[in-house]
């Protein structure tokens, strides 16, 4: 099997990457110190992160100048992420640390007036066909395939500019910024998104780079410009547990109860719907632009590096190239032996099996209610504040628990309400959401609106927001809730709660701001696939990525 060598300096799930490269033949030697390079026939340097923090990292190693060598030899080189930002000569994240300087442009951050930030999701790279161009393909890239992203800096697109001095660009669009996915030149080829995140199409331009197929055929001849832009990502959730027997099982609550109920065989036993690694297989081959696993058991007395998670993790990424979130148990934590283990020790490891973003829910409440005693001043101690600041806040996801809290006026509560047109049981107009900790079972004296603020204040980069009163009721999602959790971030949101059919996932895209949208249960029962909701939403007129 020939050989690629990857440069792995801690940059988040790189094993998702080996995994994709393994995939399409070829075989992985890292690189463990500068004078690797120099032996390597074909490099890739991956990346995720601040991008000061990554050039740093690279100079203090000593391996920026062996990689500068590595280009100017005309050997293979492929960029991914900060990667391909690292070749740029510098960027507003980190206006000090100097780049490579190989493109003498600078990367600036997304605008968030009018859109979320960091760009989560699946987007084009489309390159302009002119010229020898016209009805090719450049490593791969297809111009209806869409390319997983993750970034809040960017390299801005002007026409002409870098083609002027021999670059081919593939790009995409974010609201009305036209910035760099893709760029090439002789033997270098550098991607903003993430190829092995982005399915078959990421495979198959990894594919065509280790090769050396540069150009190729397009393989659909494009009778309209196709749709250039976000599309609406739907994502398949899965909680995991053990069961009474000792098993590790896919589960779903009715109210966050995963117990089957009075009536039926199974009475009182924890509701049993699977293999996580099958189901998250299955999900991958229906189009789901990404798994969510939430751990819903507590593993005490196991060793943090036996964590069945983590093998989980292991498997899943092995054959899922869509990214992949895990929850539950990202804290400070005492290990089986009695050593203290950080949450930022605690988030590598599953960084390390195959997680690209780590959820954190009951301790970011906590966090919250210290953040707002100490007047809104950072500590720089939370999980989220040390996992964002090492891996980037688009690695950490805060899953929110609100549940709602009926009042007769807004001045009956000291907390940010909302008029409802779902009224109470006493037929009270108004109500707040209130937060919960430890799965829905403690109450915390704080609204939805405060906690999301502060987490990203702290460096949150996605809100999962869940209802405990939409969950598991197969009755839609909360508008009311998404509504006003957008209004009140500018980082993506994820809906979740309450999903029973293809027509709920257009209700909350049509009618909220929300980025994307979670279902569970549905999926889990066979009642509608993952297909089935985005072949609604394409019937709707909305914009998703279709299954390759």
């Amino acid at each position: 099997m020939p050989v690629v060598h990857l440069l792995d300096y801690v940059a988040g799930n790189v094993r998702s990457l080996a995994n994709a490269i393994e995939k399409v033949g070829y075989s992985i030697e890292w690189i463990t110190k500068p004078a690797d390079i120099e032996k390597a026939p074909t490099l890739i340097l991956p990346g995720v992160g601040h991008f000061g923090h990554c050039l740093t990292q690279f100079t203090e190693g000593g391996y920026l100048e062996p990689i500068r060598k590595h280009i100017e030899a005309g050997k293979p080189f492929l960029g991914i992420c900060v990667g391909l930002q690292a070749l740029f000569e510098g960027s507003e994240e980190c206006p000090n640390v100097a780049g490579l300087s190989l493109i003498p442009e600078r990367l600036i951050r997304f605008d968030d007036r009018n859109k979320s930030v960091p760009h989560i999701g699946w987007n084009s790279a489309k390159v302009a066909r002119t010229g020898h161009t016209n009805k090719r393909s450049f490593y791969g890239l297809q111009d209806r395939s869409k390319y997983y992203y993750v970034h809040s800096y960017a390299a801005p697109y002007r026409s002409g500019v870098l083609e002027a001095a021999g670059w081919t660009v593939a790009t995409a669009k974010y609201g009305d910024e036209h910035f760099v996915g893709a760029i090439g030149r002789r033997n270098v080829l550098a991607t903003q998104f993430h190829p092995e995140k982005s399915g078959a199409a990421g495979l198959r331009l990894l594919k065509a780079f280790l090769e050396g197929h540069e150009w190729g055929s397009l393989l659909h001849t494009m009778q309209a410009e196709p749709d250039q832009g976000l599309t609406r990502r739907v994502i398949a959730c899965l909680d995991v547990r053990t069961n009474d027997h000792g098993d590790l099982v896919v589960t779903k609550g009715d109210q966050y109860d995963v117990r089957e109920k009075a009536g039926t065989a199974a009475t009182g036993l924890v509701r049993n719907l699977g293999k996580p690694v099958d189901m998250a297989r299955k999900y991958y081959e229906q189009g789901a632009d990404e798994i969510t696993f939430l751990n819903i058991t507590s593993f005490r007395n196991c060793p943090l590096a036996d964590l069945p998670m983590l093998e989980v993790l292991r498997r899943t990424a092995e054959s899922v190239f869509v990214p992949l979130t895990i929850g539950g148990g990202i804290r400070a934590t005492t290990d089986s032996d009695g050593s203290e283990v950080s949450a930022l020790d605690v988030a590598t490891m599953y960084f390390k099996s195959g997680a690209d973003k780590v959820s954190i829910g009951s301790d970011a409440v906590v966090a919250a209610l210290d953040f707002y005693t100490n007047g809104k001043r950072l500590s720089g101690q939370t999980a989220i504040e040390s996992i964002s600041a090492a891996y980037g806040n688009q690695a950490v996801v805060v899953s929110v628990d609100p549940k709602r809290v009926y009042v007769r006026s807004a001045s009956d509560t000291a907390h940010t309400s909302i008029q409802t047109t779902n009224h109470g049981p006493a037929g009270e107009r108004f109500c707040w959401y209130q937060c919960t900790v430890r799965g829905g079972r403690e109450s915390a004296d704080m609204d939805v609106q405060q906690l999301v603020q502060a987490v990203e204040a702290m460096g949150a980069g996605e809100i999962l927001l869940n209802c405990i009163d939409k969950d598991g009721s197969n009755t839609g999602f909360d508008i009311e809730l998404v509504r006003e959790v957008k209004r009140c971030v500018k980082i993506p949101v994820i809906a979740s709660s309450g999903a029973g059919t293809p027509a709920h996932f257009a209700e909350v895209f049509q009618n909220t701001g929300t980025d994307a949208a979670l279902g569970a249960g549905m999926f889990h029962r066979g009642e509608h696939t993952v297909k089935d909701v985005k072949d609604h939403l394409l019937d709707r007129g909305l914009l998703v990525r279709e299954l390759e």
